[in-house]
């Protein structure tokens, strides 16, 4: 039996998904709500001290780590493979997972936030937002805190803009000579980089590849054709279904 703790939304939960699609296993999904901050209540914890979805419960075993839990299926159930045979190839995807997830995954959080999240502080000031929303979060306090409850200044927006762009570029040259990151066939690295591209593209930003990087608007195109792409990103799984999109600027101000 496979348990996924996981929400519509969220994009570590999407690359699950898209992982346990691809590979044809069944498994039951608990929707974790976290505006209400359900992720962050005991019952949620226990399972998941850092207080973050996803969270992959195999026969009363926990798996935690979005990136972890996809390797753990390929694992465990290895038809059809995600990862290349050969061990130099593997070493590769493992080093563009490593990547994604450090760089450009983390960086889609700051649009994310500026453009979507916002609203849902209204109402706070900075004591309340620092009680009622960093300080309950064990793994992301210091990320609530650089945000702030007004939402990341515009050198935030810079940086993490610029680190979003410079994955494209090394996305678009790493699929110079092959159709997937991952090598000849679709496997872990194009499955983790798809939620990235997805968000990218639903907060309006598709332009950031398809002027200039043709490889990888190929690619992100081939992605979303495959049966399993609709199964992982199903409706209201994306910001813009269910809630405003704002603008990519609101400066912060300090205090």
């Amino acid at each position: 039996m496979l348990t996924l703790y996981h929400a519509n939304h969220s994009t570590c939960s999407q690359k699950v998904r898209l992982c346990l699609a691809e590979k044809g296993l069944e498994w039951d999904g608990r929707l974790v709500n976290l505006a209400t901050n359900e992720h962050l209540q005991p019952e949620y914890l226990a399972i998941n001290p850092n207080g973050v979805v996803p969270t992959l419960v195999h026969d009363g075993r926990i798996i935690m780590d979005s990136g972890v839990i996809c390797e753990y299926l390929d694992e465990v159930f290895p038809t059809p493979p995600l990862l290349p045979a050969d061990p130099v190839e593997r070493a590769r995807v493992r080093a563009w997972i490593r990547f994604l997830d450090e760089v450009p995954t983390a960086a889609v959080r700051v649009p994310s936030f500026n453009m979507a999240f916002l609203p849902r502080f209204d109402g706070l000031d900075d004591a309340a937002f620092q009680k009622e929303q960093a300080d309950i979060r064990p793994l992301r306090k210091h990320f609530y805190e650089k945000m702030g409850r007004k939402g990341f200044d515009d050198q935030e927006v810079d940086n993490a803009m610029e680190r979003l762009g410079a994955a494209i570029k090394r996305m678009e040259a790493g699929l110079a000579d092959k159709p997937w990151l991952s090598g000849a066939s679709i496997g872990l690295a194009d499955l983790i980089a798809a939620p990235l591209m997805d968000r990218l593209d639903d907060l309006g930003f598709a332009a950031m590849w398809q002027d200039g990087s043709p490889r990888v608007t190929g690619w992100f195109d081939r992605l979303r054709s495959r049966p399993a792409y609709a199964t992982a990103f199903y409706p209201k799984s994306r910001l813009s279904e269910f809630l405003p999109i704002g603008p990519l600027r609101r400066q912060a101000t300090p205090g």
